[in-house]
């Protein structure tokens, strides 16, 4: 049996439920992701305010990875954070700009 990776929550969540994983990569990537009526770039704006403003901060760190890929820049991430405060709580803000700072300082180290 291979060890299961719990700092990715959607390796952890295929080794429980694969049919949900299942799921989220056919169809939410294959299909809803690859939707070319919104760029990837503003689908990861959106995903990751998402997130946020629904307290899901354990999905963040992929999804902001996922939205540098797609074009987005750590400022464009850090004013969307300060936004999302007001709108969301400080709280969810203050939490998602810990794991931006944590997932970004990880990839600057690596």
């Amino acid at each position: 049996m291979e060890p299961i990776d719990f700092t990715s929550p959607r390796a952890a969540a295929r080794h429980f439920t694969p049919k949900l994983s299942d799921f989220v990569e056919h169809p939410l990537y294959s299909d809803v992701w690859t939707d070319r009526d919104l760029a990837p770039r503003d689908r990861s704006l959106i995903t990751i305010a998402c997130l946020i403003a629904m307290n899901h901060a354990n999905e963040l760190p992929a999804h902001l990875r996922r939205g540098i890929q797609n074009g987005l820049t750590q400022t464009e991430l850090s004013a969307a954070i300060t936004h999302l405060a007001f709108y969301a709580g400080f709280p969810a803000a203050i939490t998602a700009s810990a794991y931006a700072n944590a997932a970004f300082s990880e990839d600057q180290s690596s």
